[in-house]
């Protein structure tokens, strides 16, 4: 199979590979080296593990953005 690889280092996978991984929009993929080279396998995120964090959100609490966050300008003084 031959992909090109596009601005950015993009690629696009063929839709059979995506079904073959059970890949859906949105989904996760682990490139691993191994010693016959590279393989692509399907990675879960088991956000489960982030429910013991909901005892520390304050009740009415706006989203946090971090997006905009982001997007402050940052002041260089204040690194470490």
């Amino acid at each position: 199979m031959l992909l090109r690889i596009e601005e950015g280092g993009r690629i696009t996978l063929p839709a059979e590979v995506l079904e073959s991984l059970g890949a859906q929009p949105g989904d996760h993929l682990r490139l691993e080296h191994g010693p016959d080279g590279y393989v692509l396998r399907p990675q879960r995120i088991d956000f489960s593990r982030l429910a013991p964090l909901r005892t520390h959100l304050r009740p009415g609490a706006e989203p946090f953005d971090i997006h905009a966050f982001r997007a402050q300008p940052q002041d260089p003084a204040l690194r470490d």
